[in-house]
C-alpha cells in the first residue's frame, strides 16, 4: 500500500514536471539568440580584414 502510493506520488511528480513546458519558448528564444551571435562573429571574423580595408579606403577617400 505505501509502495504504490509512493510510486503514484512519484509518477504524479513526473508527470508534472515533464509537461511543465513555461519556460520553454524562453530556452528557445535565447539558443536562437546564441546562434545568431556565433554567426555574426564568425562572419566579422572571417571579413574582419576586408571591413578594415573599406574602412581605410574611405578615410583614405575624404582625405584623413
Amino acid at each position: 500500500m505505501l509502495l504504490q502510493l509512493l510510486s503514484q506520488q512519484l509518477a504524479s511528480f513526473v508527470n508534472g514536471w515533464v509537461e511543465n513546458e513555461e519556460g520553454q519558448d524562453l530556452i528557445e528564444y535565447a539558443l536562437i539568440i546564441v546562434l545568431v551571435v556565433l554567426v555574426v562573429v564568425a562572419a566579422l571574423t572571417a571579413l574582419g580584414g576586408q571591413v578594415t580595408g573599406v574602412f581605410n579606403q574611405i578615410t583614405d577617400a575624404l582625405g584623413g
